[in-house]
């Protein structure tokens, strides 16, 4: 099964949503925003392998790099693309957006 992960980091927790590939959400979380603490959180859950997705920011080029070494296969979204994706959501929290970046990777 496919799966892809959406990340909407901040500087101290990132919220985490996991579809799989009908655009069903699967899991989520919130974690510390450090690669091993969210590459941990996607092995624990069985997710190690999906496709992950975050938004350009001004931690994104550390964070997308340092997961990068971890071995995740991750994009970083330009964030004028994030935004107008998100904009037709009704509910804006964290872990809603997450969900809406994880669907834009799928």
């Amino acid at each position: 099964m496919n799966t892809y992960v959406g990340l909407d980091v901040a500087q101290k927790k990132t919220a985490v949503c996991v579809v799989d590939s009908e655009g069903k959400m699967v899991c989520h979380g919130t974690v510390e925003s450090r690669p091993k603490m969210i590459k941990d959180f996607l092995e624990a859950k069985g997710y190690g392998n999906a496709k992950v997705g975050m938004e350009t920011r001004p931690l994104a080029v550390w964070l997308y790099h340092s997961l990068r070494q971890c071995n995740l296969d991750v994009d970083c979204i330009h964030a004028r693309h994030v935004h107008a994706a998100l904009t037709v959501q009704l509910n804006k929290t964290d872990q809603n957006d997450a969900r809406g970046i994880a669907n834009l990777v799928h």
